[in-house]
């Protein structure tokens, strides 16, 4: 992304960050911040990498609200595509693409560096990942679609764990994120994320 294209995408975030009528759904290429409902940390990443486990690009929480580093991109599942400005539907298979660094967030058998669980990183290459970059959308009530205030999780598709925040801290140098990792209780309050600042895409012919 240029500067221009970056400023460009920051006026539009400004004009588009609140829910319009008829526009309560995320959709196909929306870019959007992702909250931890627990913490109200963001979910981050950087180009600064594991020391341990996989060792690539790291995946934390942050919790300034307006870090650009905070931004990720709907796309389909790995390998197909969906189409712009389509509703996301509850329990669809989806990626989450980091729109600074291009890279997919994903999930694997390593140990995270803090709590043990599973590693959550970055991953890709060109655009392009693999399998573990698949997330199921795991509505917490009966909606058909992922609503943009509804509470969800995310749970990795080849592991069957869901992403969390366990509220271990990093220090030095990213002091004060928090570890983001993958976690086999479904039912823990600190899988829960709900949609926030961000650019909803409206339907076009366009796929992702």
């Amino acid at each position: 992304m240029n500067i221009k294209e970056l400023f460009l995408f920051t006026i539009m975030c400004c004009i588009h960050g609140g829910e319009s009528a008829g526009f309560q759904h995320v959709t196909c290429g929306s870019v959007l911040k992702l909250v931890h409902t627990q913490s109200n940390y963001r979910l981050h990443s950087h180009d600064v990498k594991y020391g341990s486990g996989s060792g690539q690009q790291s995946v934390t929480g942050v919790s300034q609200a307006d870090d650009v580093n905070s931004y990720w991109v709907v796309r389909g599942p790995h390998g197909e595509s969906c189409q712009r400005g389509d509703s996301v539907k509850c329990n669809s298979v989806i990626r989450l693409q980091h729109l600074s660094t291009q890279l997919f967030l994903h999930s694997h058998k390593f140990t995270s560096p803090l709590s043990g669980n599973q590693e959550v990183s970055a991953f890709g290459n060109g655009g392009k990942g693999d399998r573990g970059d698949n997330w199921i959308v795991d509505c917490n009530d009966s909606s058909e679609y992922w609503n943009r205030d509804d509470l969800v999780r995310f749970k990795h598709k080849d592991t069957g764990k869901f992403l969390h925040s366990s509220g271990h801290s990093y220090g030095r140098p990213i002091a004060g994120q928090r570890e983001i990792s993958a976690y086999g209780n479904a039912g823990n309050q600190n899988n829960l994320w709900t949609a926030m600042e961000g650019v909803y895409m409206e339907p076009n012919n366009e796929n992702l």
